[in-house]
């Protein structure tokens, strides 16, 4: 990113990634615009634009380095290794309005955002039309097919004095939005002006709002280049070497209290629906480095009459190996280790699979074991009804019922971008993240540079994926609990409810955070706020 016009960066797009320590680095690539090509992904037909860059075709996400080895903590991007964050949640009253947003949160004060008064509106109104006028020129200009933005021309064209006296007065999430309806109604012209006014706005080591700026950019440029999938593909497959992948996440796990709040509030749950079962069979759904497992064993070692037996199966996309430095049995080594020094009588099973390749023979469910099923922050990552035929988010939920579990633990971002076109869905995500870039915000300097990374490598390939992407190549498809709610429901379960303790823990939990998080009990789930913004929710079935 870069914060002033001699700083350019020709590296195109994800140039931020390639250089990472130089955090305020930004460069546009070349925009030609092309007459009468199509331009399937952005609506109906127009004008195409091609992003040529002076990298090769793929881009790659390249990490500074980081001293760290394996860390005693688990992260949301943990199991899947690069392509999953930390959290996912999304939310907020400012441009989008959701039944599910309670009016009535007295954890914080709103959150700036697009207003909705009407005189708020007719004001953009006219600072876009005079943006737009400096940019593109009259208005015969902006319907020419033939405008070419090359860098030697935009200099004699544009009225760069008058235009960077009116960028201070612009609202990032307004020109980001607008930015996105260009694309969506296939005005590439418009959105391409406005990428370069996005370019001098945003900054990976700016303030939440600029830094989530930077990789929305990414996230529309991807998609107007239509490469959104190849792109995520990329940055699967290039992560950061393993060490300081497990640094990044760990700094996320230590600012913020979403993975936290997963862990205690499902622990409470599953000791109390445990509380005089011999034999417990654990299935996790996610689980990383089984760091969740090791407090439960803890507490239940210390039982009166003794711990009980305890298996532990893992299932795991193969993935992850990359972000632990090894395999399943790197979990199952710590953890029998653990259970042993704690006289807990321990068994661990590896199902190195994917959630959607499970099934029944996977599991090894045994007679007279309570089963309890975890499922923290992973169902969203398996597709639906909506991307395929086999959906196998539901068919998982049947599955988990056919076991007659103890309890179903479910915890998941309070978001809702499955189902969501583009503009809706860009929308959901500018809110929801620029709340949670707040909260980083919030337990971190702004100057940070390992909390730079942590979001570039663990936050970023979200954001990017849920704006680029389509199908099944868009794997981030939140859900909010009303939704989950009816799934469960549809497969047979009954809601489980939540004690008066499991409150209290988390509550406890979120004495060392920021006082700006609160908790919200609502229609049986728990519900993690921060301000006004419900970030995640975490539930129980049975």
């Amino acid at each position: 990113m870069q914060t002033s016009q001699k700083h350019r960066n020709p590296a195109g797009i994800h140039g931020f990634y390639n250089h990472p320590q130089e955090i305020d680095q930004y460069g546009l690539s070349h925009i030609q615009i092309l007459e009468n090509s199509a331009f399937s992904d952005v609506g109906s037909q127009g004008t195409s634009v091609s992003f040529q860059t002076y990298k090769e075709e793929y881009f790659t996400l390249e990490s500074s380095s980081a001293n760290a080895g394996f860390v005693g903590y688990d992260s949301p991007a943990a199991s899947v290794s690069s392509n999953r964050s930390p959290f996912s949640p999304q939310g907020s009253n400012s441009c989008l309005s959701d039944p599910h947003r309670s009016p009535d949160n007295t954890y914080g004060s709103p959150m700036s955002g697009v207003s909705s008064a009407d005189d708020e509106n007719a004001l953009m109104r006219q600072k876009l039309r005079e943006l737009e006028f400096l940019l593109l020129g009259s208005e015969s200009d902006i319907t020419n097919c033939d405008f070419c933005f090359h860098h030697a021309d935009q200099q004699a064209r544009w009225d760069w004095t008058r235009m960077e006296e009116m960028i201070p007065r612009l609202d990032t999430r307004q020109i980001l939005f607008a930015c996105a309806q260009a694309i969506s109604d296939g005005d590439i012209s418009r959105a391409a002006a406005l990428m370069h006014v996005l370019e001098q706005m945003v900054s990976v080591s700016g303030e939440p709002i600029q830094r989530l700026g930077a990789y929305m950019l990414e996230g529309l440029r991807a998609r107007v280049e239509l490469s959104g999938s190849k792109i995520y593909r990329a940055l699967k497959c290039e992560a950061p070497v393993s060490s300081d992948l497990m640094t990044y996440m760990g700094i996320l796990f230590k600012i913020c209290p979403y993975w936290r709040f997963a862990y205690t509030s499902a622990n409470v749950i599953i000791r109390e629906a445990v509380e005089y079962e011999p034999r417990i069979h654990i299935i996790d759904f996610q689980i990383a480095q089984g760091t969740q497992w090791i407090y439960l064993m803890q507490a239940l070692a210390d039982r009166p009459g003794g711990p009980p037996a305890i298996r532990i199966t893992g299932v795991d996309d193969p993935q992850s190996a990359y972000a632990r430095g090894g395999g399943l049995d790197i979990v199952g080594k710590r953890l029998s280790s653990f259970a042993e020094s704690h006289n807990v009588p321990f068994q661990f099973h590896d199902a190195a699979m994917s959630g959607c390749e499970v099934q029944l023979e996977h599991l090894c469910v045994r007679p007279g074991e309570a089963v309890v099923v975890n499922f923290p922050y992973v169902l969203h990552h398996m597709p639906d009804e909506s991307v395929s035929t086999w959906n196998h988010r539901d068919r998982l939920l049947r599955l988990v019922k056919s076991l007659s579990p103890k309890v179903v633990t479910l915890i998941e971002q309070e978001s809702n971008t499955n189902t969501k076109p583009f503009l809706p869905r860009f929308k959901e995500t500018l809110e929801y993240y620029n709340a949670m870039f707040e909260s980083i915000d919030a337990g971190s300097s702004r100057d940070d540079k390992q909390r730079i990374n942590a979001e570039q490598h663990c936050v970023a390939r979200d954001i990017v994926n849920m704006i680029a992407c389509e199908g099944a190549d868009r794997v981030e498809r939140h859900e909010v609990f009303g939704k989950w709610r009816s799934r469960f429901m549809m497969a047979g379960f009954t809601q489980h409810p939540l004690s008066s303790q499991v409150t209290i823990a988390v509550r406890d939990l979120l004495k060392e955070y920021d006082r700006r998080y609160g908790l919200q009990e609502k229609d049986g789930a728990l519900y993690l706020w921060w301000m006004n913004t419900a970030m995640s929710s975490s539930s129980a079935w049975r």
